[in-house]
């Protein structure tokens, strides 16, 4: 990926835009393990006003699937795409399954360096495998040999390498091709997108929503084709606060 010029970004300039939000690392803080994330107080209510003011053009892409997402966002349900879009939860509440390859072997292999090593979790999910490795560092090199194992052993899959976790997922999927589902239904249809994420994995997210003329932000450190960055999701947070209360409520005439 490459690295881009920093542009100065403010949310709420982005009023007629359809914004697309990564949750970990980029609206939660990152945890030692995935069910350990705390959300932060406050942070439901601003996301249901900013979700009313921008009339529905506000959607969770994540690569956690959609139940854990609606879990942490109880009682919010926002559109959602789950497993770096291998499933979709559009605006009207429609579930889209995409085909997923045949993850036994993988699964095999995988859960064998587990039973292995203390420290190492595997996350199933649908569609895909996530080895975590936080707790265990040291074991980096040889998480990588298995999932290399696990990726020839699935074929239609690929390996993404993200913040202390590799993780195996279809091919045809990612969280560009989700946004871009996003985007042919209303009431995203025409906005010009903001995504907003921290790791490798958004990358295909920002890239696409900068093809669009729309921007990516990147959430932390590291390297990124964003041609915006905030330095945490406590700076996220307070661009979403401004925003749901910058952006013009919808009067009562208007639809999504």
């Amino acid at each position: 990926m490459m690295a881009a010029e920093v542009e100065k970004f403010a949310l709420a300039e982005w009023l007629d835009g359809a914004v697309f939000l990564d949750f970990d690392g980029t609206l939660v803080e990152l945890a030692e393990t995935p069910d350990t994330v705390v959300v932060a107080p406050g942070l439901v209510p601003v996301l249901a006003s900013l979700g009313e003011r921008l009339q529905g053009r506000l959607a969770i892409v994540s690569g956690r699937p959609i139940a854990q997402i609606d879990a942490m966002l109880a009682p919010l349900k926002l559109p959602v795409a789950g497993v770096h879009g291998a499933e979709r939860r559009d605006y009207n509440g429609q579930l889209h399954i995409a085909t997923a390859p045949s993850l036994d072997a993988a699964q095999l292999i995988l859960r064998a360096l587990v039973l292995a090593h203390e420290g190492l979790l595997l996350e199933e999910k649908r569609g895909a495998l996530a080895l975590h490795y936080r707790l265990a560092p040291g074991l980096r090199v040889q998480c990588e040999q298995a999932m290399a194992a696990a990726l020839a052993a699935a074929p239609g899959t690929v390996l993404l390498h993200g913040k202390m976790v590799l993780e195996l997922k279809p091919a045809a999927t990612n969280k560009g091709s989700a946004v871009a589902e996003f985007l042919q239904e209303e009431p995203f249809k025409g906005r010009k997108p903001v995504f907003v994420g921290d790791d490798t994995t958004d990358e295909a997210g920002i890239a696409y929503a900068q093809e669009l003329g729309g921007i990516g932000v990147k959430v932390g450190a590291g390297p990124s084709a964003a041609r915006c960055r905030l330095d945490s999701p406590q700076a996220l947070h307070a661009q979403l606060a401004d925003a749901a209360q910058t952006i013009p409520r919808p009067s009562t005439g208007d639809t999504p």
